[in-house]
């Protein structure tokens, strides 16, 4: 340094020619470069600064590769939609969105595998290092400086140099849970129709409940003879255990008609044969969820953890009640609680803090459980049917709207980027393993453990039924018993053993037949079956008779539910003040809001269909029956044990105070027993005498 300096004073003598201006600027400009090459003479300074020019560089190169990724599934989505367009308008129906996305996907597939090819970069990868174990976390030491690594997956030694585009389109199955999942999950509960749901709940929750275990066990026997016959011709490489082919019976038994139930609502078909498939669909998934989790926490004492034992099923079996409880318990508190929020509060001023609440708490359900280590799917399932049933009715006009719209669209984009995303994963999986027997046994068992769900189940239901579910119906189950997104994410959400990647890669074969085929084949089955189509189900009187069957159960939950849960934690419905005692008359008026003294009581509720009609509610107001149906319209006629006529002045009369008569005698529930129901203009002579 003192040299650069003495060489600094040597130069400004030999220049005493130049003027005093000239001579500042010369020492201004070489006393900041004498300082600079002082500095630079450091060769951990400069190695510090080039490895982080290195570094910006790597990550802006990575920024626009992780940008083209995400391009290629925005323009899967873009294409998938106007193709989706240009089958609405020609009206062809052999072909749902759903595939659409798949056939993308395995188009941009097999151009990223064999069209495009993107080098790692291997020139820093050591290949000498050995552990005896994968850990989740490595830090690195390097020159004192320590460096963090988390493990992303293991990459077979012939897949070290291959295409690094394959590696970035490849997701995180976390991805999948935390984010896809639950909106598609959430919108099956929120946009449930209670109405038909309700009217044929014992059945759904034999199909879900009782059809999926059996399911389950059914394909996991069946595979495990086949695992049995393909180690006696040696045709497996790796392990492949009895709790193996369980799991895997566990996850193809989630059924995911989405295909089927866009035909039918499309084609309006029966009502019933809609609601039974739907309602599987939505708790199956759940079901199928828990029960592989189940499956997974089968752990025997000793050393064999793949043998069988008694405690270790019951622990299983109490491990499925615990977590389907306390995940069911907390969506409905969630669901509550979101609707205490909204009721005690005037957030439905402020119609976009409103929204965003609603969306927040609701997506917090499913992290809220899968931290406490609930199952969100079942959370959130069940917390998207309380919002529905509750919270909506506190919601503003807007943000009612706004919130059915919102989880419409995120369950459409979701559910297809899952589907795009599965096509694209038949190409860019760098560990599947196809073995034609176990891919042919596993399509063998999967359609007959179906047919061990629908047929028994069926038979036993028929018994206690008035309204049968015909051969055609079931036979229409039987065929649309699709598998989607649901069995893809359990599937691919551990592929570390060989069994795993084998059931990963038989479960893609699986989905893309049952879209496909089953999917594509829908309207030739209805056709086939002769299943009614174009029904309306607000005037479809022949269905009714199921209400008989069911009446017993949901007129005890209705009564309860619509005179005091739905005044404390709604706007709607009759006041606390009509349905308590007198001597609770303080803390009704308290709980009960302002809003439900000046509604039109139980005549605007919304959920009114859940008394098991085709969206009628019959009240008695003393002599009188009024009935409304779902758009609102009132109807009126004598009670059979009336003591007299009405006139059309008492008529009117009822009418006009009808709401001031709720709140004086409160409401009784009338469910008729018959079929035959008067129709208006059958009533209006009885009206006018």
């Amino acid at each position: 340094m003192w040299v650069l300096f003495w060489l600094q004073a040597a130069m400004l003598s030999e220049m005493r020619v130049t003027g005093s201006r000239c001579r500042c600027l010369l020492l201004a400009v070489s006393l900041p470069v004498s300082i600079s090459l002082c500095r630079a003479q450091s060769p951990q300074e400069t190695d510090s600064a080039m490895e982080n020019i290195v570094t910006e560089k790597k990550a802006e190169e990575s920024h626009r590769q992780d940008s083209a990724d995400l391009l290629i599934f925005i323009m899967l989505l873009t294409l998938t939609i106007l193709t989706i367009w240009l089958f609405k308008h020609r009206r062809f129906r052999f072909l749902h969105e759903t595939g659409l996305a798949m056939i993308y996907g395995l188009i941009v597939g097999v151009i990223l595998r064999y069209g495009v090819h993107v080098p790692r970069d291997v020139s820093n990868v050591t290949m000498s290092c050995h552990v005896n174990a994968s850990p989740a976390t490595l830090l690195v030491n390097v020159s004192n400086r320590f460096y963090e690594y988390t493990l992303k997956g293991e990459i077979r030694g012939d897949d070290v140099q291959d295409n690094e585009m394959l590696r970035k389109v490849t997701f995180d199955p976390e991805v999948f849970f935390n984010i896809l999942l639950p909106p598609i999950i959430f919108h099956a509960g929120y946009s449930l129709k209670r109405r038909h749901f309700f009217r044929n709940m014992g059945s759904i929750l034999a199909y879900a409940f009782m059809g999926t275990v059996v399911s389950c066990f059914f394909i996991g026997l069946l595979m495990y003879g086949c695992v049995v016959l393909m180690k006696y011709l040696q045709q497996l490489d790796g392990e492949f255990f009895f709790t193996d082919c369980l799991f895997f019976g566990a996850i193809v038994s989630a059924t995911d008609p989405v295909t089927v139930l866009a035909i039918f609502n499309e084609l309006q078909v029966d009502v019933d044969l809609y609601a039974l498939l739907f309602g599987e669909s939505v708790l199956n998934d759940a079901v199928a969820l828990v029960l592989s989790s189940s499956i997974v926490a089968y752990q025997p004492e000793g050393d064999n953890s793949h043998t069988f034992e008694v405690m270790a099923m019951l622990k299983s079996f109490g491990v499925f009640l615990g977590v389907f409880s306390g995940s069911f318990a907390l969506g409905v508190v969630t669901g509550v609680v979101t609707a205490l929020i909204s009721f005690f509060t005037k957030l439905r001023d402020f119609q976009l803090l409103e929204t965003a609440l609603f969306f927040l708490m609701s997506w917090s359900t499913f992290l809220l459980a899968e931290a406490c280590g609930f199952t969100g799917v079942v959370a959130v399932l069940f917390c998207g049917i309380t919002q529905a049933h509750y919270t909506f009715n506190n919601l503003s006009p807007e943000s009612q709207d706004r919130t059915k719209q919102l989880f419409e669209l995120l369950n459409f984009l979701a559910e297809n980027f899952i589907f795009s995303y599965m096509g694209l994963t038949l190409f860019t999986f760098h560990s599947h393993v196809f073995n034609p027997m176990f891919i042919v046994g596993a399509f063998i068992a999967v359609f007959l453990g179906r047919a061990a769900n629908i047929y028994p189940l069926s038979f036993l239901l028929n018994l206690g039924r008035r309204n049968k579910i015909r051969s055609n119906f079931q036979h229409m189950m039987m065929f649309a018993g699709l598998r989607g997104a649901m069995t893809f994410a359990l599937a691919i959400r551990d592929t570390a053993t060989y069994a795993r990647q084998m059931m990963f890669s038989t479960t893609l074969l699986i989905v893309f037949f049952t879209v496909w085929v089953c999917g594509g084949g829908t309207t030739q089955m209805l056709s086939c079956q002769r299943i009614r189509v174009g029904v309306d189900s607000d005037q479809d009187n022949s269905r009714r008779s199921t209400k008989q069957e069911s009446a017993w159960l949901f007129r005890i939950w209705y009564n309860f539910d619509h005179n005091y849960l739905k005044p404390i934690l709604t706007h709607s419905g009759p006041p606390l003040t009509a349905t308590l005692p007198p001597c609770c008359g303080p803390l009704a008026r308290f709980l009960t809001s302002p809003q439900a003294f000046e509604n039109e009581g139980p005549l605007k509720d919304d959920d009114s269909d859940l008394i098991l009609t085709d969206g009628e509610i019959n009240l008695s107001y003393g002599d009188i029956t009024v009935s409304t149906d779902a758009t609102g319209a009132h109807s009126a006629f004598p009670s059979a044990g009336g003591a007299g006529a009405a006139t059309s002045d008492d008529l009117d009369k009822e009418l006009a105070y009808g709401d001031h008569e709720l709140v004086m005698r409160g409401t009784r529930l009338v469910l008729p027993m018959d079929d035959s129901e008067p129709s208006i203009t059958e009533l209006q002579p009885h009206i006018r005498m």
